[in-house]
């Protein structure tokens, strides 16, 4: 027998009710493909594992017992996958029809590329400018977190975080994509292996996608398909604290690993301080806020 088309992988700790909407939209995001499902549940205490099998019985379940995290869960769906393309999607999605038959076409017809995004919208039906961005470098963290990039967002010297400067509606190769629906060719992680689990969460997607074009794979923002996402929900929301601290330190370690190497030691170290700093003041701003969620822009 055949492999699928696609693996869709999915991690979900306490999202019963929007993991039913985004299985339920999965059939008319894919006609013509052959696909599987495989949902890692994070230890969830709402019944999550009960409706997967009394609603979705053709859908593969990896049970933990406790959360732990995105990465290694992830993972653990991931090689589970026998797609052609493994799929990294959010239980807090909803997979508008046709997007992921436009997204496997495209990448049939595209062989160098490694790694895809769809249009990912946010609940009012703008773009999710995180779905697409840089790898992360000093100045383009800097200038987005310091609110230059929002005052000249068109600009290629400012914009370059969330890459605000592409149109939305055109394909364009970037140097990073979200993995709130992330694309995958099976060949990439034959090649450079699976996440690396030193993320707890966060980080892991652009390392990934720097390490894949390292590898020579191309990272593409193909906005032919289209994902909702909603966000803010599961360990964003009930955990905030603990987000924070865990896009912060997740930054740290993919700035040493992939980025330190190419700066001198002493602006490293400056740069080690700013992020300290910007942890203590999320931190703060959190406590004193009466939104106390993380939600879909980072940290």
């Amino acid at each position: 027998m055949p492999p699928p088309d696609l693996s869709i992988c999915i991690v979900s700790h306490n999202t019963r009710d929007l993991l039913r909407d985004c299985l339920r939209s999965l059939p008319d995001a894919c006609p013509g493909l052959d696909w599987e499902v495989i949902v890692t549940d994070n230890g969830s205490q709402d019944g999550s594992v009960a409706m997967l099998c009394e609603e979705f019985p053709h859908a593969k379940v990896i049970e933990n017992m406790e959360n732990l995290g995105y990465t290694l869960p992830m993972n653990q769906a991931l090689r589970m996958g026998q797609g052609r393309y493994l799929i990294q999607l959010n239980p807090d999605t909803q997979v508008k029809p046709g997007a992921f038959a436009s997204l496997a076409s495209y990448l049939d017809a595209n062989s160098t590329v490694g790694i895809a995004t769809p249009k990912v919208l946010n609940r009012d039906g703008s773009l999710q400018k995180q779905c697409r961005r840089s790898a992360g470098r000093p100045w383009d963290a800097i200038s987005y977190f310091s609110g230059l990039s929002r005052l000249f967002p068109r600009s290629r010297f400012f914009g370059r975080y969330l890459v605000e400067y592409l149109p939305e509606n055109e394909v364009a190769e970037v140097e990073a994509v979200s993995g709130s629906c992330m694309f995958i060719r099976r060949k990439v992680v034959e090649q450079i292996g699976y996440l690396d689990e030193a993320f707890f969460a966060y980080q892991e997607d652009t390392d990934f996608c720097f390490r894949a074009r390292e590898a020579g794979w191309r990272v593409m923002y193909v906005p032919l398909g289209e994902v909702i996402h909603y966000g803010g929900h599961g360990g964003a929301r009930v955990q905030v604290y603990r987000s924070i601290r865990a896009w912060h330190k997740s930054y740290y370690l993919y700035y040493r690993k992939h980025l330190a190497k190419d700066y001198f030691f002493l602006f490293n170290w400056l740069y080690y301080l700013a992020m300290g700093a910007k942890l203590g003041l999320n931190l703060l701003s959190v406590f004193l806020s009466k939104d106390k969620r993380a939600g879909t822009k980072k940290p």
